[in-house]
Order: structure tokens, then sequence, then C-alpha cells
């Protein structure tokens, strides 16, 4: 198997579980840990690796956060686009992630607060007074169904009612 095709085996089980060691690593693809450990510390000192995180249920942990998801249309600038504008979102503590997108709207960001109430705060008070913020859609969320390929809740036995005529 060749370095980069090592790099890229690791990278998609890391995704998949990130609690794996380096000698679990290893053994799934029949290298060593030591091998293992040096291409991790590779791909994070290349910032390919940015981070590991849990994936929570939040309908039972209980935190009780109010998420959601900001489309923000943006007049992009002549030599910097959409960066500038996203950089500033992207510094606010209540934003969890920015994408550039494509159609109606230019920026993707998803949020999370206390309540409805700090959401639409931030929005109107913080969001949409930044310059080249043009207008904003914003979209909470009321259930999770699947995050990040994991399904989050227990699939339910469905059965169709009968219906006779």
């Amino acid at each position: 198997m060749t370095h980069i095709e090592l790099r890229r085996k690791i990278i998609k089980l890391l995704q998949q579980n990130a609690r794996l060691n380096n000698e679990e690593i290893a053994e799934r693809l029949q290298s060593d840990p030591q091998t293992v450990a040096e291409l991790i510390a590779e791909l994070e000192d290349e910032k390919i690796i940015i981070g590991y995180h849990a994936l929570i249920n939040d309908e039972l942990s209980g935190n009780g956060e109010v998420k959601a998801l900001i489309e923000v249309q943006v007049l992009p600038e002549r030599d910097g686009g959409f960066d500038r504008v996203a950089r500033a979102i992207s510094r606010f503590n209540e934003v969890r992630s920015v994408y550039l997108v494509s159609g109606q709207y230019d920026l993707r960001v998803e949020v999370e607060g206390e309540s409805l109430q700090q959401l639409a705060f931030f929005v109107s008070s913080r969001l949409a007074p930044i310059e080249g913020v043009q207008s904003t859609a914003t979209h909470f969320l009321l259930k999770k169904y699947k995050d990040s390929g994991f399904t989050v809740e227990k699939d339910e036995d469905y059965e169709r009612l009968k219906i006779s005529p």
C-alpha cells in the first residue's frame, strides 16, 4: 500500500471512529503502529486532520441548546470575494461552521445558542450589521435524523395501518 493510500485509509477510519488507537488502525490496515502514529502526526501537522469530536444525540443529552442554519447573502468584494465576511462570521462563539455554498445565498452558517431569543439577537445585532451582509434567512433545527453519516435515532418498527373498505 502506498504512502498516500495509507493516509487516505487512516483518514477514513478516523472519520468513522476517532477513538481508534494506533494499534487498532495498524491492525485493520495491516501496517505497524509506529508508521500509523507517524502518518497521523503528519496529517495533523499539515492541518488535514484539524480536530476530533464526539457526535452527540441532542435529544438525549439534555443540554437544551438551540441550533439553527443561517443562509447569508453577501456582496462579494473585488479582491477577496466572500472570504472577509466568512472569516468575520467565523469568529463569533455561537458559530459552529461556515460554508461557501451555491444557490441564492452565499454562505451557510451553523449556530448554537441557549435560546431562540439569543440566536435571534445574534442574527440582528451581530451578523446582519457586518459590512457586506445583504440578507439572511434563519432556519431553526427541530429534529436531527442523521449526523456525519450516523443515524441519530433508533429505527422504529413501522407497520402500515390496515384499511379495509
